[in-house]
């Protein structure tokens, strides 16, 4: 398994002397000043490249742009709605551009509007850390009572309901102000961000776009790009919904094992590939995933390696962001299912049979309190993460358990 780190550009606070101090191997990175819609091009992949590979200073850093996380796949793609012909073209296009700087492994998501979704970035945990937390009646509130999305309370349990009206009824426009910065974060440097009006437009924009229509769209979508990759040697890993369970009234098609199963087959090249998240997917009782990682191991292209606790196991549901080992998923069964398929690909004699993973997320620890990273995304919290999964791979490889990573 190929230790890898997540880095958002010069604008990041955990740099790349951080990465190799931390013992990473390579590095997940994307274009995220690139407006959507738009190709990257060869100078913009170089430029990053560049920024990767050498400190300030000139001296090297040992480290490559190895992942892309992620190319933003327009709403129009996902709506088959205005440009979303010549975005495809465009996708196409940067993925011939990032084939010929080396690069060979995309990640990317189909979530409409919200690449993920929190109510706190900084939930207090008795240790002191803080973490990232979704807080089902707060979620609720916002949607109900701020952003008052007609039909919201319909779209809730009705004691969620009733639980997220004393929610507003109590908190103040200060609260209500930063619950909903925080559904509707970005990423540092990113070309777009969401106003309140912008969102409402979206919604508005999805209001016909059902489940299946939405599906269709992503196969259409895998049907034109997916063949290309597969043509370039790239390999395509598609993110799950995060939360795995539908917000806002939009449909999600990416959430479960029935729901990859149905994307890989659709569309049966080996480039058409998923990139297995189990923060993400372990916010559903209802997924396994280290039988995931067993039965869909073939198509896994990335991992991301992180776990939350819920507060039930209905859907929908709260969860925090727990520690790497802690939390709802036996991450130890999943990296041992992970490295059962890294030993079938050596036998199968496959160039990919070492599967990059990163350690996903963290806790604010230590001195990350005082370094106001990009949250879920701190220097000594995933530092953690990253040493405790190397501990379980190495345990797990060792050769007096008779397996191999």
């Amino acid at each position: 398994m190929r230790q890898t780190w997540r880095w958002f550009g010069p604008k990041d606070q955990v740099s790349p002397a951080d990465m190799t101090q931390a013992g990473v191997e390579g590095v997940v990175s994307a274009l995220h000043h690139i407006p959507t819609g738009t190709a990257w091009s060869g100078e913009e992949i170089a430029q990053r490249q560049a920024e990767i590979a050498r400190h300030p200073d000139g001296r090297e850093t040992g480290l490559a742009w190895e992942v892309v996380e992620s190319i933003p796949v327009s709403e129009d793609i996902k709506r088959q709605s205005g440009e979303w012909r010549s975005h495809i073209t465009a996708w196409q296009e940067s993925l011939r551009n990032l084939a010929a700087a080396g690069i060979e492994t995309v990640c990317y998501n189909f979530m409409p509007v919200l690449d993920w979704t929190r109510t706190d970035l900084a939930w207090p945990r008795p240790s002191g850390a803080t973490c990232m937390r979704f807080d089902l009646i707060d979620f609720a509130a916002f949607d109900i009572h701020i952003l008052a999305r007609p039909g919201a309370a319909e779209s809730f349990p009705e004691d969620v309901a009733e639980a997220a009206a004393v929610r507003a009824a109590e908190i103040d426009d200060d609260r209500k102000a930063a619950l909903a910065r925080n559904v509707v974060f970005g990423l540092p440097g990113a070309a777009e961000t969401f106003t309140m009006k912008d969102v409402k437009a979206h919604l508005e924009a999805y209001s016909a776009i059902s489940e299946e229509m939405l599906r269709g769209h992503l196969v259409d979508f895998l049907a034109e790009v997916a063949p290309v990759a597969e043509e370039l040697g790239m390999r395509l890993c598609c993110h799950p919904d995060d939360p795995p369970f539908p917000l806002l009234g939009l449909p999600r098609v990416v959430s479960t094992e029935a729901d990859y199963r149905a994307m890989v087959e659709a569309v049966d090249v080996p480039a058409n590939g998923i990139t297995l998240c189990s923060g993400s997917l372990g916010a559903r009782a209802d997924n396994d995933l280290p039988g995931m990682m067993d039965r869909l191991g073939d198509r896994v292209h990335f991992l991301h390696l992180r776990n939350v606790t819920r507060d039930a196991d209905t859907l929908p549901c709260s969860f925090y962001e727990a520690e790497h080992l802690g939390g709802g998923t036996d991450m130890v069964a999943l990296v041992a299912a992970a490295l059962r398929e890294e030993t079938r690909r050596r036998a199968a004699g496959r160039a990919d049979h070492q599967i990059p993973f990163r350690p996903d997320h963290g806790q604010n620890i230590l001195d990350d309190h005082g370094r106001n990273a990009q949250p879920g995304y701190p220097a000594i919290g995933r530092l953690r993460g990253l040493a405790e999964l190397r501990g379980v791979i190495a345990a797990l490889s060792h050769e007096r358990l008779g397996q191999s990573a």
